[in-house]
């Protein structure tokens, strides 16, 4: 389901693929749900696309939404993102991801990642593996 949503570098929250067409893109917002074109220009990236950095290898966003599913019970996460602490935000990620990298996994990261998932759960997205994973799971 990630590999059609895309973040879009410096508009705010989560866009959904909707179309193609001459050298742009047609996106959806999951927020509002309006439509508009997005231009070779703007810096585009699938969801299916991030990793976050671990002390071993970097992880797929999709085990990470997947994990903060699990702890959350596929519910939007209770906390303000804006006024929470950085120690409380850390917290939190310890529950999700044990052994994330304290030296390059920033709070802004941690709060980006949560504003992401509450997105996704506000847009009824529960399913975060990626499309091509999902295909060889079912060979």
């Amino acid at each position: 389901m990630l590999k059609n949503i895309l973040a879009i570098t410096g508009k705010p929250g989560l866009y959904k693929l909707v179309s193609r067409g001459n050298n742009m893109l047609i996106v959806e917002s999951l927020v509002d749900g309006k439509r508009m074109p997005t231009y070779a220009r703007d810096k585009i990236v699938a969801l299916s696309d991030v990793s976050m950095f671990t002390d071993a290898d970097d992880i797929a966003l999709s085990e990470v939404l997947t994990n903060a599913g699990k702890k959350e019970g596929l519910k939007v996460v209770a906390m303000d993102v804006k006024k929470v602490s950085n120690a409380e935000l850390q917290a939190w990620f310890d529950k999700v991801l044990p052994n994330w990298d304290r030296d390059r996994v920033y709070p802004s990261d941690i709060r980006k990642l949560i504003q992401w998932y509450n997105i996704l759960i506000n847009a009824g997205i529960t399913d975060f593996t990626v499309e091509e994973e999902a295909e060889e799971e079912a060979k």
